[in-house]
């Protein structure tokens, strides 16, 4: 829906300040920076500071660790299977690497497994490509520039983005292989935005020193998704599963990952895929919507690779931080919680409050970008109402065109400016209303930089994992990880598979003490994991959300 006249007299508050602000940016001035001191003073306006939504865990390999209760609530829970009743010696398919997720980690994973000569299977929750990969605008980083930048600067970058609490050796491997990692995206034939002689364009993003982000439109995910989906379904030692989530791993006698059982959602049927190497590429957590945050994640985001994982002895790594992107629309309703990417920002729209005042520099890290806007709505009381009653402050993307020239915009954004052109808003003429929403999860299981986990044949990479993004994740960087680490858990994962993994009679006991464990200390039976997809019915008409037991089939 287009702005109220009540939003629309609003507006007229970021117009007056627009030339100001606009003439500042030209004469090369800009909104200072924050100090180190003032940063550490903000984030106590970020979710991730207030003790009161973490508790520490219970059971598992991460016992005493806090993390939000809603991480906790999935962790601390049984499985939607019993395991009694569960025949092991029913194998539906056997392969040498099974990927599980088929999003951007799982799908450059898979690739580099077969090009290893491996078999390999992707089975995802919902559709291949039906992931968090989907949902990136801005761009990917990577220091291409060599005459301007370098792994160095990025690895600086990295590092003090992520409050110096990253992995180093995940932090290294990250940057010295980002270069050759857009290389190959350009030999896949994903197209990155140019200028006419042929070089890749780049900006700023929040909390880098150079400008090395490298973007398709606003849809960068999206374009390497098409690419990287294109190749493996043309790979004929690629097979795809779609629409059956896992729900359990399965081990062997010798402790190695050894396949997993899964759960045909159309058919309402579990089976079981035999592995002699397994990759968790299951991605992010946004629906569950940590604290309450609207999110802009996919609707199969629900953290299932970490109780999986979890279940089967992997330790965790800095959950105890999640990402709220500064920018996620809260007007119109239809679309809040949508990512309005930071991109938008790097190309010079400023953050205004209700008086049209910036409050922050634009290119200050998402953590402290979002404390900002957290701040300015509900303690100092410079929020924008909504007509529902949410606050938000103002994205005055109109400054880009007076920048940049008429009609940039347009070019630079399709995606926003076609969905924001559906409600009646021009953003090339009209701010965007936006809010801190629920974006990345930070930390995950833990993995060392070859891809492996404690657990021998069961390897891990993307949003999944924890420690290279340490407590904040820098734009650009998650496209990277999961080119990065999928790459090297899909190479080294065929490489077990090959030289490692040793036949043996299945089992789930890790499930069983797993169980145990929870009724030790009297975890409620109804607490059932992994959730699989999201249920947001009221609970007057909830229906059975998939399964909460094994039956065989539900039919």
């Amino acid at each position: 829906m287009p702005y109220t006249p009540e939003l629309k007299e609003l507006i007229k508050a970021v117009e007056r300040t627009r030339l100001e602000r606009l003439a500042l940016k030209k004469r090369g001035g800009e909104f200072p920076l924050m100090s180190l001191q003032e940063r550490e003073r903000m984030l106590q306006y970020h979710p991730d500071y207030k003790e009161e939504g973490r508790r520490a865990l219970s059971v598992g390999p991460s016992k005493g660790y806090r993390v939000a209760h809603e991480f906790a609530d999935i962790l601390e829970a049984w499985g939607r299977v019993a395991p009694d009743k569960v025949d092991l010696a029913v194998v539906t398919m056997e392969t040498d690497v099974l990927v599980i997720g088929g999003g951007g980690t799982g799908t450059s994973a898979a690739l580099l497994a077969e090009e290893s000569g491996a078999r390999v299977i992707i089975a995802t929750k919902l559709r291949h490509g039906d992931a968090n990969t989907m949902m990136a605008e801005g761009g990917i980083q990577a220091a291409t520039k060599i005459d301007k930048d370098s792994p160095y600067f990025h690895y600086l970058d990295v590092m003090g983005g992520g409050h110096f609490k990253c992995d180093p050796e995940l932090v290294y491997v990250l940057v010295t292989q980002a270069p050759s990692v857009i290389e190959w995206l350009e030999r896949l034939g994903m197209m990155f935005d140019k200028f006419p002689d042929g070089r890749i364009k780049s900006i700023h993003g929040g909390g880098t020193s150079r400008k090395r982000m490298l973007s398709a439109g606003d849809i960068t995910g999206a374009e390497i998704m098409r690419t990287i989906r294109d190749e493996a379904r043309n790979r004929q030692n690629i097979t795809v599963i779609e629409f059956s989530p896992v729900v359990e791993l399965i081990l062997n006698e010798h402790g190695q990952c050894a396949g997993a059982l899964l759960y045909n959602l159309e058919t309402e049927e579990y089976f079981i895929i035999k592995a002699r190497a397994v990759i968790m590429a299951t991605g992010g957590c946004g629906r569950l919507h940590v604290q309450g945050f609207m999110t802009t994640n996919h609707y199969g985001a629900t953290a299932d690779g970490l109780v999986l994982g979890y279940r089967a002895g992997v330790e965790l790594s800095l959950l105890h931080t999640v990402q709220y992107h500064p920018t996620g629309a809260v007007y119109p309703e239809q679309a809040e919680g949508l990512l309005i990417t930071e991109k938008f920002r790097g190309s010079g729209a400023n953050l205004v409050n209700i008086n049209g005042e910036q409050f922050v520099n634009e290119r200050e890290p998402r953590d402290i970008e979002s404390s900002c806007c957290i701040r300015e709505c509900l303690e100092r009381g410079m929020g924008v109402p909504t007509p529902t009653g949410k606050l938000g402050v103002w994205l005055d993307s109109p400054i880009i065109d007076l920048l940049w020239g008429e009609g940039y915009v347009r070019r630079e954004f399709p995606g926003k400016f076609i969905l924001f052109k559906r409600y009646g808003i021009d953003i090339s003429k009209e701010p965007m209303l936006i809010y801190p929403t629920l974006h990345y999860q930070n930390g995950g299981l833990k993995v060392k930089a070859d891809g492996t986990t404690s657990v021998p044949g069961l390897y891990a990479g993307g949003e999944v994992t924890g420690g290279v993004h340490g407590e904040n994740r820098l734009m650009g960087n998650s496209l990277l990880d999961i080119l990065v680490f999928g790459r090297i858990a899909g190479k080294n994962a065929a490489l077990y598979a090959k030289e490692e993994a040793r036949d043996g009679k299945l089992t789930i006991e890790h499930v069983r003490k797993f169980h145990r464990e929870l009724e030790a200390v009297g975890i409620p039976r109804n607490r059932i994991s992994p959730m699989l997809l999201p249920d947001y019915t009221e609970p007057s008409v909830r229906k059975r959300q998939l399964t909460s037991r094994y039956a065989g089939t539900l039919r």
